[in-house]
């Protein structure tokens, strides 16, 4: 047994009879032993708790100087909060599936690393109850999503079987109930602890919102969410919850309008179908449309999800007719014109519109090289969209979506974050700092730079005319709106007020009935020696 020895009144086992020695000099180069003569104790060894704390503080230190070097703090005039549950990060789609929630883990990493996170008030996001997502979704299908597993699945179609899509001749792909599946290669597959995740970046989109509704933030993040072709029974384009929709509804609880813009590369086809007959909500989406060639040998098919056209603008009948606005691009189209088009389109939208309260889905599969997306947008660009809608300065929810490869979707969200608060940081990633630097490492991953050129991946397909008819049509629909919507919402005066005017019906009464005194109080009696005959039994 190891010899104990006593500091400070606690036995503690020898330093001497550990399985790590504490160094000792006169042992170095073989040297012979030599007799401790100092009176200065022997450090202890470290266990794990300090030595936790240690490598804490040194990343600490290391952050802050980051925050120095890119003067890092909080915005003047406005406050910014950052809405995140670490949870959403452990789940898996699948080994082939391309949606990764890592994404958020790298992106996490940047945020940090740059040290964004002393300029932002920052949450930990509790999930979204059941009864806050059926606000939107079918009660059924929320059910469905709060018990399902790879374990549970089998036993739920049995329940659920009135549900599940019919089946064509030849699908690679069986669907179940609301169109999940745990068949290889589906969009929206059953996995292990989907139902947490569902709920968790659902859950972080309704705090943000509530954090506008109420005054806290001016601005909100969420990166987690943004799962924009979620419908009302049905999950579709790895999307389950729609949690922009619910968002939206929360927001117009005070606002009267509200503008959705969508800069995913892929339409934002759940948002403007749960809108598509109101005039309260305008959705205006940049989206990749048209049909794509990925092999000569393969035949032609719609870019998902095939929606999206530049006729198709609202429900016609319905108060929403005019109130959706797409904009649909050919493959390729680059900086300067993506930004053309944004600007002149979303600057008239702002104009005619003129929203309360704004929600910016900023789909990183627009960008250059994505797994995914067919455009050659760089991260630059891509955040100047940002930029430019904040310049309007009114409440804004900043969500994610789409991005499919990850090192990318970090670089874009941790740049948007920095405008958020007003923030330029050093295009040096800070690799000392982030847990995983391979990530970013090396010619193919960006050279450990926040801006690496995402441009030339795709043939440009679209022209200068081209660009200045998609403008011109949308220009056109604008046209067809108003101002303000069919509903008229009112601020409930002050408390001061609301006695005021009490005072002054209460006064007003008075004055009546000191005027007809004499008859009515001689009426008064007369009921009160009947009461039969005040007519409550009529």
């Amino acid at each position: 047994m190891a010899a104990q020895r006593t500091t400070n009144g606690v036995a503690r086992q020898s330093v001497r009879d550990g399985i790590v020695q504490q160094w000792d000099p006169s042992h170095a180069n073989g040297a012979s032993t030599a007799v401790n003569t100092s009176h200065a104790p022997l450090t202890p060894p470290m266990n794990e708790a300090d030595e936790y704390q240690v490598r804490r503080r040194v990343l600490e230190e290391k952050i802050m100087r980051q925050v120095e070097e890119n003067g890092i703090e909080r915005p003047k005039g406005y406050n910014v909060s950052f809405h995140y549950n670490r949870r959403v990060e452990n789940m898996h789609f699948g080994r082939t599936h391309p949606m990764k929630p890592w994404r958020l883990t790298l992106t996490k990493h940047l945020v940090m690393g740059y040290g964004l996170q002393y300029a932002m008030d920052n949450y930990d996001a509790l999930p979204a109850s059941k009864e806050a997502v059926e606000a939107f979704h079918d009660p059924e299908y929320v059910d469905f999503l709060s018990k399902v597993s790879p374990e549970t699945f089998p036993e739920l179609c049995k329940i659920y079987e009135s549900r599940i899509p019919p089946g064509y001749e030849g699908e690679i792909v069986s669907l179940g109930p609301f169109n999940l599946s745990t068949s290889p290669g589906a969009d929206c597959p059953v996995f292990d602890g989907m139902n947490q995740y569902l709920f968790l970046y659902t859950g972080a989109t309704m705090e943000a919102v509530s954090t506008l509704v109420n005054g806290q933030s001016d601005i909100a993040i969420n990166w987690s969410g943004g799962l924009h072709h979620a419908h009302k029974s049905e999950a579709s384009g790895f999307c389950y919850i729609n949690d922009i929709v619910l968002a939206i509804l929360e927001l117009l609880k005070v606002h009267q309008r509200v503008l959705y813009i969508d800069i995913d590369v892929h339409h934002g086809d759940g948002v403007e179908e749960a809108f598509a007959s109101s005039d309260r909500v305008m959705t205006l989406s940049y989206h990749r449309y048209g049909k794509v060639q990925e092999d000569k040998n393969v035949e032609s098919h719609l870019f998902f999800p095939g929606t999206g056209g530049l006729t198709d603008n609202g429900n016609i009948g319905s108060v929403g007719h005019h109130f959706a606005l797409n904009v649909p691009i050919p493959s390729g189209i680059d900086d300067a014109q993506f930004l053309h088009l944004f600007e002149e389109i979303t600057g008239k939208t702002l104009e005619k519109f003129r929203p309360q309260a704004i929600v910016l889905q900023c789909g990183a599969d627009s960008l250059g090289g994505d797994r995914l997306g067919q455009f050659n947008i760089n991260i630059r660009a891509h955040g100047e969209c940002l930029a430019f809608v904040k310049r309007y300065n009114v409440p804004l929810l900043i969500v994610g979506g789409g991005g499919y490869t990850a090192r990318n979707v970090a670089r874009a969200w941790t740049h948007e974050t920095a405008l958020a608060v007003n923030a330029t940081l050093n295009e040096d990633l800070p690799m000392e700092i982030v847990p995983r630097p391979q990530a970013f490492q090396g010619r193919l991953h960006g050279d450990g730079k926040l801006y690496p050129d995402l441009s030339g991946y795709h043939k440009n397909a679209i022209t200068q005319k081209e660009l200045e008819v998609l403008i011109a049509h949308c220009h056109e629909e604008l046209r067809c709106i108003e101002h303000a919507p069919s509903v008229v919402m009112e601020r409930l005066p002050s408390r001061a007020v609301m006695e005021a005017a009490r005072r002054q019906v209460d006064d007003e009464m008075e004055a009546d009935q000191a005027a007809e005194s004499g008859r009515g109080e001689a009426d008064r009696r007369r009921r009160e020696r009947n009461p039969a005959g005040r007519g409550e039994l009529r």
